[in-house]
C-alpha cells in the first residue's frame, strides 16, 4: 500500500498540471521578481524589487545535486498548489453544508474519487519526491500532510498514514523551513527562479519567510570563505 495516495485524497477534482520543457535554464542568470505594476505617464515606478543572486556552485556533484532536486522540485509542486486550491475549495463546500452526516457523505465520496482517479499518479513519485511533496503541501496550505488528514479524517487514521510513511522515511508531519534547512531554502530558491521564469505558476505561500533573509543567511557563510 503506497501511502502517498492519502496525504493527497483531500483534492477534489485534482487534474495534473502540465510543465513546458521548452522554458530555459534559469539556474547560471540573474532574474528580477516585479511585485506591482504601477505605470505613471511619464515614468516606471516599481513597488518592489527582487534580485534573485547568480547560482554558483562548488563543484560538479553540487551542481549535480541542485539540478536533481530542481527536477524533482518541478515535479511535485504543482501537487502541492492544487491542494491549496482544492482544500480551499473543499473547506468552502463543507462550511455550505448543515448537517454533519452529509459533511461525512461528502468527504467520503471526495476521497474514494481521489483514491480511484489519481492514486496511480502518486504511486509514480519516488521516496524524495514524496518528502518534497510532504514540505510543499506545508508550504502552500500553512498545515502539515498529517494534520490535513486527521482534520478531514480522523487521528487513528492521520496516527496509521504518519506510521507508514515513516517505513520510507518519510513524515507527515514535516514542516517547511527554509530558516533551518538548507535543502528548504533550495526548494524555496528553484521555486523562485520558475515562478519569475514563467516554468511554475506562482501561488501565494501560506508560509511567510523574507527570501533575503534567507539568502543571506545561507550564503553568507560562502562568502566568508572567499
Amino acid at each position: 500500500m503506497n501511502f502517498l495516495k492519502y496525504i493527497c485524497f483531500f483534492f477534489p477534482l485534482l487534474a495534473l498540471a502540465q510543465i513546458s520543457d521548452t522554458v530555459p535554464d534559469s539556474t547560471a542568470v540573474k532574474y528580477l521578481i516585479i511585485k506591482g505594476d504601477s505605470i505613471p505617464r511619464t515614468a516606471i515606478d516599481l513597488d518592489e524589487v527582487m534580485l534573485l543572486h547568480e547560482l554558483k556552485f562548488d563543484g560538479k556533484e553540487d551542481r549535480i545535486r541542485y539540478l536533481i532536486l530542481r527536477r524533482k522540485t518541478l515535479k511535485v509542486y504543482p501537487y502541492a498548489k492544487m491542494a491549496a486550491e482544492r482544500l480551499d475549495s473543499m473547506n468552502k463546500r463543507l462550511a455550505s453544508i448543515e448537517k454533519k452526516r452529509h459533511k461525512r457523505r461528502y468527504a467520503k465520496r471526495v476521497q474514494k474519487y481521489i483514491e480511484g482517479e489519481f492514486s496511480e499518479e502518486l504511486k509514480k513519485l519516488t521516496r524524495t519526491e514524496g518528502q518534497i511533496l510532504v514540505k510543499l503541501i506545508h508550504r502552500q496550505t500553512g498545515e502539515t500532510a498529517f494534520n490535513l488528514v486527521k482534520e478531514l479524517r480522523n487521528g487513528w487514521r492521520a496516527f496509521w498514514y504518519n506510521t507508514t510513511a515513516s517505513m520510507f522515511d518519510i513524515s507527515l508531519k514535516r514542516e517547511f523551513d527554509p530558516l533551518n534547512v538548507k535543502e528548504d531554502y533550495l526548494i524555496e530558491d528553484i521555486l523562485q527562479r520558475n515562478f519569475q521564469s514563467g516554468r511554475l505558476e506562482r501561488q501565494k505561500s501560506a508560509t511567510k519567510h523574507d527570501f533575503y533573509d534567507l539568502t543571506n543567511k545561507w550564503l553568507k557563510p560562502t562568502a566568508n570563505k572567499q
